[in-house]
């Protein structure tokens, strides 16, 4: 029951995925904190500290703590008020010939911002595969619907026609910018290293007695250890929070993409052109037994509206930044990292879902094309007028005048569009009486849309997917199922 005798975030508790909810764990956190103390040990006893093999030996085989050990450093934060000496302490119970050497010459940012940086590149990557299969969903939703002619919207107001498949390009094509635009944040990631208190590296030269070489040696190899390719050149006691801002901000990015598709599928819901998946259990409203309310996307615009907004915190984190460092920026970034990668996660999820069940009805689609389509066929049966010998003012006002008498059936009769019976009723249109089936057929009306969604999924979609890393994600990727 104590689980739910406490708050707990919405975003791991009922949304996130385990693996990102994981990675932002306390157990996966400490585990790295331990982990990076032994890659200083190893890169220290590799220069000639005096660090015994036992003492390493002891931090290999301890660094996942059990619950005994959450305790113990629940315990030590409490009586020392400081997270990380709590867990040096900790650590050093478990591997006492390493205890006197944990940590060594380290600040506490070491472990706390490096881990971070380990975080952020392994939540990127995470982001990146499941962006990759929305894509490819998207892609097969795009060109399996390439040619079919729908109602085009400007100002939400009917337009020309498009297809239903290019107008998944457009979401697809701002989907593809976030890829590149996350996986650059994620290949620019350097390592913080190793730095000291307030980036000098003092401590670390007084170790090595004065030795340069040794200290950059040490930077050098502890990020290598770490996985990283480079370390930030220089920092202060912590990496430039300016690194968050430039991390979040391809998330806040894809959270204006992911809103403004999910908002897309609303509207399409409201026509009843195109929904997305409803299960046969589903309920859509307590009260209205009918209603098929489009959850899904509804909760992509509501997390997106959040994800959008958590790089203002960041960007106010990085601009007070005193000098060396302040410490207003620890309690913001433990809630504004895990939050934006879970949300992040959340949408990409339901995203992913959406994608995978979308529900097309032409016959809607049809009928609403055939509600419109007679007035923007009006230029077409005034140039076949004009072909079959007749006056293009005169054919003009002719079709004004139907026109306006068919709106006037729609808009104040509530009836439908009459301006095609009309003309067939007209004799002046006799002479091509004959083309106006073909003069009203849809498909006449998109353009290049269909060669359009060949040439997009061809040219750009397909070579992006085409990265061993998102091919690898594609062939794990199974059906995206929401927890609630």
């Amino acid at each position: 029951m104590e689980a739910f005798d406490t708050y707990q975030t919405p975003l791991s508790s009922r949304y996130a995925s385990k693996e990102m909810a994981h990675l932002f764990s306390p157990a996966n956190r400490f585990f790295t904190w331990r982990k990076l103390w032994l890659n200083l040990a190893v890169a220290e006893k590799e220069l000639g500290l005096p660090i015994s093999d036992e003492a390493v030996e002891q931090m290999k085989a301890n660094l996942h703590l059990d619950p005994e050990q959450f305790e113990i450093a629940a315990v030590e934060e409490k009586k020392r008020r400081h997270d990380v000496m709590a867990h040096v302490h900790t650590f050093g119970q478990v591997a006492p010939a390493a205890a006197g050497i944990i940590h060594l010459g380290a600040t506490s940012c070491y472990v706390t911002d490096n881990a971070d940086l380990i975080f952020i590149r392994e939540a990127l990557t995470l982001l990146l595969a499941k962006l990759a299969t929305v894509i490819d969903r998207f892609a097969t939703f795009a060109e399996q619907y390439r040619d079919l002619p729908t109602l085009g919207f400007t100002h939400f107001q009917p337009a020309q026609l498009t297809t239903v498949g290019k107008r998944a390009t457009l979401w697809i094509q701002e989907l593809l910018w976030d890829l590149r635009n996350i996986k650059r944040a994620r290949d620019d990631l350097g390592f913080r290293g190793v730095k000291g208190t307030t980036g000098t590296q003092a401590s670390f030269l007084t170790l090595f007695d004065g030795d340069h070489d040794k200290v950059e040696e040490l930077d050098r190899r502890v990020t290598e250890l770490s996985g990283f390719g480079y370390a930030y050149p220089v920092s202060s006691q912590t990496y430039s929070r300016k690194i968050d801002v430039d991390v979040l901000a391809p998330l806040a990015s894809f959270g204006a993409t992911a809103h403004k598709l999910a908002t897309d599928l609303r509207l399409l819901a409201n026509l009843k052109e195109v929904e997305e998946p409803f299960e046969s259990t589903q309920i859509g409203s307590s009260a209205m037994a009918y209603k098929r309310n489009p959850m899904r996307s509804e909760r992509i615009c509501s997390l997106a509206r959040h994800l959008m907004t958590i790089q203002q915190n960041a960007l106010g984190t990085a601009s007070v930044q005193w000098f060396e460092r302040t410490l207003d920026d620890s309690a913001n970034r433990r809630i504004t990292l895990p939050e934006a990668f879970l949300t992040a996660d959340i949408v990409l999820t339901t995203l992913q879902n959406v994608s995978e069940g979308l529900v097309v009805y032409p016959k809607v689609i049809a009928r609403r094309i055939s509600q419109e389509l007679p007035f923007m066929a009006t230029e077409n049966i005034i140039m076949a007028i004009v072909k079959s010998g007749g006056d293009r003012q005169e054919a003009h006002e002719k079709i004004r005048v139907l026109s306006h008498e068919a709106g006037h059936q729609v808009k104040h009769l509530g009836l439908e569009n009459d301006l095609i019976e009309r003309v067939r009723a007209d004799p002046y249109f006799d002479p091509i009486k004959g083309q106006l089936e073909a003069l009203l057929e849809p498909k006449s009306f998109i353009g290049r849309a269909p060669q359009q969604v060949d040439k997009f999924l061809a040219e750009w979609v397909r070579p992006a997917l085409a990265d061993n890393e998102f091919q690898a994600a594609l062939g794990k990727a199974g059906k995206a199922e929401l927890n609630v």
